[in-house]
């Protein structure tokens, strides 16, 4: 599943507020499977097919195609003066792991 960094929840804590969602909402990633670009919006709620994470006190809805594409990903996020820029990378396997 996806992993949220720190970084990336605050991030998406501010994005969140500054929208005025309310309690409910989050940052939604979607990945169009045709040309593999990645959509990210802010949304009152998550869709019932969505895949919630809730990290760090910070909600990121999934739709199917971005949990299948990210599934072993980790978000991450860099503050440049008033915005911030996400960032992918593969999670690190853990010791043991083949």
């Amino acid at each position: 599943m996806l992993q949220v960094t720190e970084t990336a929840a605050e991030a998406v804590k501010a994005i969140v507020e500054q929208a005025e969602v309310g309690a409910t909402g989050g940052l939604r990633i979607a990945v169009d499977e045709g040309d593999e670009s990645v959509e990210l919006g802010v949304e009152e709620a998550a869709t019932a097919d969505d895949t919630v994470i809730d990290e760090h006190g910070a909600r990121v809805f999934l739709d199917a195609s971005a949990a299948r594409a990210l599934d072993e990903m980790v978000l991450d996020a860099n503050a440049h003066d008033d915005h911030f820029h996400f960032e992918l990378f593969e999670q690190e396997a853990e010791a043991g792991e083949a």
